[in-house]
């Protein structure tokens, strides 16, 4: 859970995936589309990768991708993400994080 929590709060945004999730894809577009430049880990090319999609789960991310945190803090998965969005409240979030700039 270490290693998860620390890659996580390296960086204003941090998404953690597998290059085969369309989904976790998808997320980082829509982020990307604020202006942002998320560090995306690819659980699938890491040689923890195992252990860190297991501490995601141990989070409450079922499934364990795609995992985001923004502002050193979990966020969640896909439907939290999607949800902040809807409700307008995912650039307010970025911008806090210093993600992004107006």
């Amino acid at each position: 859970m270490d290693i998860t929590m620390k890659l996580g709060t390296q960086n204003p945004v941090v998404i953690f995936s597998k290059t085969s999730c369309g989904i976790s894809h998808a997320i980082s577009q829509l982020i990307r589309g604020f202006g942002a430049n998320p560090v995306v880990h690819e659980l699938d090319d890491l040689p923890n990768g195992h252990d860190i999609e297991k501490a995601l789960m141990a989070l409450g991310c079922n499934p364990s991708v795609p995992a985001v945190f923004i502002g050193k803090e979990f966020v969640g998965g896909s439907n939290e993400i999607m949800s902040l969005n809807i409700k307008g409240k995912l650039k307010p979030l970025l911008l806090k994080a210093n993600a992004i700039w107006i």
